[in-house]
């Protein structure tokens, strides 16, 4: 997997498709969890029925890319919105584009589409983003914790983090557990999102109820849809991947109207 310096670190990525043109390009943001290989073939998939050009990389301390200081600052989410996404951008020259973000990816692209740096964005997916922290959020962040220490998670997470598998998992963890984060909010961003975004949960997140899919419906300022899957948790592009791509590939298509 190559990959390029961003500010102090080395990111592994993947390009799909063809390179930054009059078309947008797709960048994929992944979960508090994720990585290039997480994602699995569903950039491909979209790259290929969409025709766009698909990056897709792993943030600071993620899957191949370097390995970061503990513990994470609170701001962690709007550190990589607003200072390590804009660099990335800029790297790849990459002037026109689209955000696919899930969860913690999400929320990141959410911050970035309610900034002043948003600037040839033409639209957002939203997966299974945060807006606010809920009791069901803190409760999946401590499920998480207990199948990492005593189940089988690290092992399933070491193959896609290697050596940072530890500092992964606690650099994620550790923070959604903290005291103060409970008061962590964005919901100010989304008055000042114009561009149209597509909202996409699973009934039965283990992460969130759609009180955040309705907080983003009527925070955005521009066109928001939505797509609710029954019988789907916290990943729906896994779980349903169909649906979601057939989901995504429309609303890019409405993007070019």
């Amino acid at each position: 997997m190559p990959k390029i310096r961003i500010l102090d670190y080395r990111l592994e990525y993947e390009w799909i498709g063809p390179k930054p043109n009059l078309d947008p390009t797709i960048v994929f943001l992944h979960e508090g969890l994720g990585s290039v290989a997480t994602w699995k073939d569903f950039p491909e998939r979209i790259a290929d029925e969409s025709g766009l050009g698909v990056l897709v990389y792993s943030r600071p301390g993620y899957g191949k890319s370097d390995s970061v200081s503990l513990p994470r600052p609170a701001s962690f989410m709007h550190d990589e919105a607003l200072i390590v996404l804009p660099a990335i951008l800029d790297a790849f020259n990459i002037q026109n584009y689209i955000l696919f973000g899930h969860s913690d990816g999400a929320s990141i692209a959410l911050i970035y589409a309610g900034s002043d740096r948003a600037k040839g964005l033409k639209g957002v997916v939203s997966e299974a983003a945060h807006v606010f922290v809920e009791d069901l959020t803190i409760k999946g962040i401590v499920d998480a914790r207990d199948a990492y220490e005593n189940g089988s998670l690290k092992s399933q997470l070491e193959r896609y983090h290697g050596a940072n598998v530890e500092s992964t998992f606690r650099g994620w963890n550790d923070v959604w557990l903290r005291p103060e984060f409970l008061a962590w909010n964005i919901e100010s961003f989304l008055p000042h999102i114009q561009v149209p975004v597509l909202v996409i949960q699973g009934e039965n997140d283990e992460y969130g109820t759609l009180d955040q899919v309705e907080a983003i419906r009527k925070g955005c300022r521009g066109r928001v849809e939505t797509l609710v899957l029954p019988a789907c948790g916290h990943d729906p592009h896994r779980e349903q991947p169909d649906l979601v791509t057939q989901a995504t590939n429309s609303f890019i298509n409405s993007l070019r109207i």
